[in-house]
């Protein structure tokens, strides 16, 4: 055990990150199941079924009283049960009893000894009213540490449930019953995936989405209502190794929603803010609580949900783990968008299409040789730029300039004649129009959540990752400029359009020799 501990601390950093935490922690760390927690006090009216199908799945079941201070700590109470001890439960019983239906459990204290002493204890009279085979089948009047209590005396008595339900991998093969698991593994980035909480309306969309379809209700003849029943457990990863940087966990919760009609069977839909305003949730976390992991158990009817995690404030970072166990089959997806670019054609211009006044304003800027070179491109945008005094920025880079020439530049001579220019010129006054319809706030620049609806807007649908690679390179804080703003579009649209002429066949999948990789990495 000595060695499993060592290696458990190196894997968590060092020894010091394994204080604090609770039992479930470790439950889950070594079983990989997903543990809840129940207060007895507030007990569910079904905790009974829940009880039994955990014990029916194999699953872990610890109970404790809690303690009011230092000194109750394995304080010994009247019927000898131990303050502040993890007992486990390992047996559930109905019985006849005086012409009732009495439910008992049977708990187990792991010293092996100081067992229960009150009603169905080991030598109570309870016992005597039952039949002798069942009563020899259940009552083992040894000190072992194990005994049963009615399920009413478990509620008052006791404090607190835990539960641990395995996955099926950990189970042995004569297990009878176990729950259908799925896993997701996703990330909280700033910028673009870090979206915090309902609270924050104009961000909580940007978070990652996830569908869960429930195709079949709850196989239990005491329960009519139609309804299925699944966990949902969001664990924040690696958190305890960032202890050491002062980093402590985030508040993390979750919410779900039903998912309207006209998105059932949407494969590839990362749903927007005007859903999140119009639609209020079904289900949810019990609140936003900074632990390792909260779980909720929930049933809802049969149909397709879309579950919502995330942390309480918007742009925390953290890598987590969001984990669905379902009683019976579902089908689950990550809702991301698909990556897609609605080119639009070519415009078809001709010298006769170019007024005097733009064919004059070239002349002047191109010179004798009637070419935009990058630096004069680069020189007369940011002319054109500083006297729009409602656009924050610093000024087009070559690089952006060099990317815009690249563009256009049909003979490989790194200049723009008059048509090539006119069409940039287009271009950048369509996407001037975009970044300032949706700078909603007018500041001049916009946030990476503005950023991801102007893309759309401007015929680009991109998934999260591409997102965030996206707001680290071209934004500032998450802040983006026109600039910069134009400098994206401009890379993706030369991107995509360089890929629909390898893709051919239109396929979706291209094949490219070493020079033609060159060119797209190194010219594109």
């Amino acid at each position: 055990s000595a060695l499993l501990e060592k290696a458990y601390a190196k894997h968590n950093g060092s020894y010091e990150a394994l204080s604090g935490g609770s039992t479930t922690e470790g439950f889950e760390d070594f079983t990989g199941g997903v543990a809840e927690s129940y207060e007895l006090k507030k007990a569910p009216r079904d905790l009974h079924r829940i009880i039994g199908k955990a014990l029916e799945r194999g699953s872990l079941l610890g109970c404790s009283i809690d303690i009011t201070s230092a000194f109750d700590m394995e304080a010994v109470t009247f019927k000898k049960l131990v303050k502040g001890h993890a007992y486990s439960v390992t047996g559930l019983r109905q019985v006849e009893f005086r012409r009732q239906q009495e439910r008992l459990i049977r708990i187990r204290n792991p010293w092996g000894q100081v067992e229960w002493t009150g009603a169905w204890s080991d030598g109570s009279s309870e016992w005597n009213t039952l039949d002798s085979a069942e009563k020899d089948e259940m009552l083992c009047k040894m000190e072992d540490g194990e005994f049963w209590m009615s399920f009413e005396e478990f509620l008052r008595q006791f404090s607190r449930l835990e539960i641990c339900n395995l996955t099926p991998d950990a189970l042995s093969q004569d297990t009878t019953s176990f729950w259908t698991t799925a896993t997701f593994n996703g990330s909280w980035r700033k910028g673009s995936t870090a979206g915090g909480c309902r609270n924050h309306p104009n961000t909580f969309w940007i978070n990652p989405q996830y569908k869960i379809s429930l195709l079949e209700e709850d196989d239990d003849p005491d329960d009519d209502e139609a309804a299925c029943s699944f966990l949902v457990a969001l664990m924040q990863k690696d958190r305890r190794r960032y202890r050491r940087q002062g980093q402590d966990m985030h508040t993390i919760g979750f919410a779900v929603y039903e998912i309207p009609h006209e998105f059932k069977g949407s494969q590839s839909v990362h749903l927007k803010k005007d859903f999140f305003l119009r639609h209020s949730s079904c289900a949810r976390s019990e609140n936003f609580i900074n632990l390792r992991e909260v779980s909720a158990r929930l049933r809802l009817p049969p149909g397709e949900y879309l579950i919502v995690p995330s942390t309480f404030e918007p742009s925390k970072e953290a890598d987590f783990v969001l984990r669905v166990f379902t009683e019976k089959q579902c089908e689950t997806k990550d809702m991301d968008d698909g990556v897609m670019f609605n080119l639009e054609e070519e415009q078809e211009i001709t010298e006769s299409d170019i007024d005097d006044s733009f064919r004059s304003m070239f002349a002047q800027l191109s010179g004798d040789d009637m070419e935009i070179s990058v630096r004069e491109l680069r020189t007369i945008l940011n002319r054109v730029v500083s006297k729009h005094r409602d656009l924050q920025t610093d000024g087009f880079s070559m690089e952006s300039c060099r990317s815009m020439v690249s563009l256009m530049d049909k003979d490989g001579s790194a200049r723009l004649g008059l048509l090539e220019f006119q069409i940039i010129w287009n271009k950048i006054r369509k996407w001037l129009a975009i970044f300032r319809e949706f700078d909603l706030d007018r500041s001049g620049c916009m946030n990476s959540y503005e950023m991801r609806l102007a893309l759309e807007n401007g015929g680009f649908k991109l998934n999260n990752k591409l997102y965030q690679m996206l707001i680290a390179r071209y934004a500032d804080n998450e802040i983006i400029d026109f600039d910069n703003f134009t400098c994206c579009l401009i890379r993706l649209e030369a991107m995509f359009r360089i890929f629909q002429g390898l893709d051919r066949d239109g396929t979706g999948t291209v094949e490219i020799n070493t020079v033609e990789w060159l060119f797209v990495t190194m010219c594109g």
